[in-house]
C-alpha cells in the first residue's frame, strides 16, 4: 500500500477513536451533545447505547490501527476494517444523519480506493 493509503487509513483509525470519545464519555456533556445535535434529556436517555456505539468505533480504529501495524501483511486487514466503516457510515448517512456519509463513508471509501493503488 501507498503511503498516502497508510495515512488516510491513519486518520479513519484517529475519527473513531474521536467517534469513541464522544459516544463513551461525552455524550451527555456539551461537547458530545453540539455534535450530535441532542438535548441533555435525550442525551441521558440514550447514554448507554451510545456507549455501545462508541466501543464498536473503538473496535474499527483497533482493527484500522492493527492494519498499519501489520504492514505489508496488513493489506486483507485494512480493507476489511475500511469496508466495515463504509458500510457503517453507508447506513448512518441513510437513516441516521447525512453529515455521517461525509465524516465515514467518504474516508473509508477514500482510503479504500488508495489501498488498491
Amino acid at each position: 500500500m501507498s503511503i498516502a493509503a497508510h495515512i488516510v487509513i491513519a486518520l479513519v483509525a484517529l475519527l473513531h477513536i474521536w467517534f469513541l470519545a464522544l459516544e463513551m464519555f461525552l455524550w451527555d456533556k456539551p461537547a458530545g451533545r453540539r455534535a450530535f445535535g441532542t438535548t441533555a434529556e435525550f442525551a441521558a436517555q440514550s447514554k448507554v447505547l451510545a456507549a455501545n456505539q462508541g466501543l464498536y468505533n473503538g473496535f474499527l480504529a483497533a482493527g484500522l490501527l492493527w492494519s498499519l501495524w501489520l504492514g505489508a501483511d496488513g493489506v486483507a486487514v485494512a480493507r476489511f476494517f475500511l469496508g466495515c466503516v463504509l458500510v457503517a457510515g453507508l447506513y448512518g448517512g441513510f437513516t441516521a444523519s447525512r453529515r455521517i456519509l461525509l465524516f465515514q463513508a467518504v474516508p473509508a471509501a477514500v482510503g479504500l480506493a488508495l489501498s488498491w493503488v
